[in-house]
Order: structure tokens, then C-alpha cells, then sequence
């Protein structure tokens, strides 16, 4: 039987991307150049919602983008027998600009890896960085996030499930424990 941790509600979650969207823009100067891309679920409306607390702090609109990295993935054979590839959706030139990929959780590292294999394809930014709701560890590849909003050490066979309103219906992050 498997248990359910909650350990992040609505409000959490707010407060968590409130606080990158803050950093972000700390460590950038300001908006100059910046852009966000999401990765393709859950990425998206964070980046969204990003993207909206930066305008509220500013009084800028950032370009946001769409990224799929389905093709890109390494396990793409382990994975389906006939992957869903849908469109990304990046409508501005990435080369020298800076870029905040983001995403929901980071695990092992080879989502962001091929995320940044998509990009490369795309163009060549000056700088990308990382933003993560959650950093559950585990690391396989030397990838590390540049803003997160929460570290929840995890063990492997657990399992970190992130819900948004945008997608699931409701904003919460919960651990399945077997």
C-alpha cells in the first residue's frame, strides 16, 4: 500500500515561485535579454506563472517558451513503443539571450540534459540556467538547478508527484512512499 506525504500546498508552491522569480531576477540585473522556456508538462505553467510574478515585480513581459524534448530523450526506447511528440513552441531567436529552462522536478538529470540538446538545436544562448519546483537528489549526470524551490530528499523507489491547476486540477506536491 502505498502512503501519501503532502509537502507543498498551494500556498507553498506560490511562495516558492514567488521567491525564484525574485532570484531570477537577481541574478540576471534585471530582464535585459531573459527569457524562460518550460519544459514540456509541467515546466509550462510554472514558467507561466514565473513569468507573470516577474511582470508584477518589473512591469516587463519576458518571452516565455514551450519546450518538447520527447525526441531528445535517452530512454526513448524504454519508454513507449510510439512516443506523443508535440510541438515546441519557442517564437523568438535564443541566440544570445539568457535563458531560464525550467521544470518541475529534477531527478537524475537526463530530462534537463536533453532539454539542453533540444536548445542547442535551436541556437546558442549566452547563458542557461536552471529553475526546479523540487530537487529530489539522486543525480546521475553533473547537472545541478540554479533556483529551487524546495530540496525533499528522497529515496529512489519513492516517488515525487507535482500537481498543478493548470494541468491536475490543484496545486500541491506529494511524496508516494511504498
Amino acid at each position: 500500500m502505498q502512503q501519501v506525504v503532502h509537502i507543498m500546498d498551494e500556498s507553498a508552491i506560490k511562495r516558492a515561485l514567488v521567491r525564484i522569480s525574485h532570484e531570477i531576477l537577481e541574478k540576471n540585473k534585471g530582464v535585459e535579454d531573459l527569457a524562460l522556456v518550460g519544459i514540456r508538462r509541467r515546466g509550462v505553467p510554472l514558467s507561466q506563472r514565473i513569468a507573470k510574478n516577474i511582470f508584477q515585480i518589473e512591469g516587463v513581459k519576458v518571452d516565455v517558451g514551450i519546450l518538447d524534448i520527447t525526441l531528445y530523450r535517452d530512454d526513448l526506447s524504454t519508454r513507449q513503443a510510439q512516443p506523443i511528440v508535440h510541438k515546441t513552441e519557442i517564437p523568438f531567436d535564443i541566440t544570445d539571450r539568457k535563458l531560464v529552462l525550467i521544470d518541475d522536478v529534477i531527478f537524475t538529470g537526463r530530462t534537463v540534459r536533453a532539454a539542453l540538446d533540444a536548445l542547442s538545436d535551436l541556437g546558442r544562448a549566452r547563458v542557461i540556467q536552471l529553475a526546479v519546483l523540487i530537487d529530489r537528489g539522486h543525480r546521475e549526470l553533473p547537472i545541478r538547478p540554479d533556483y529551487v524551490g524546495k530540496n525533499v530528499p528522497t529515496s529512489r523507489n519513492e516517488i515525487i508527484n507535482v500537481k498543478l491547476e493548470e494541468v491536475d486540477g490543484e496545486d500541491c506536491v506529494e511524496i508516494l512512499k511504498a
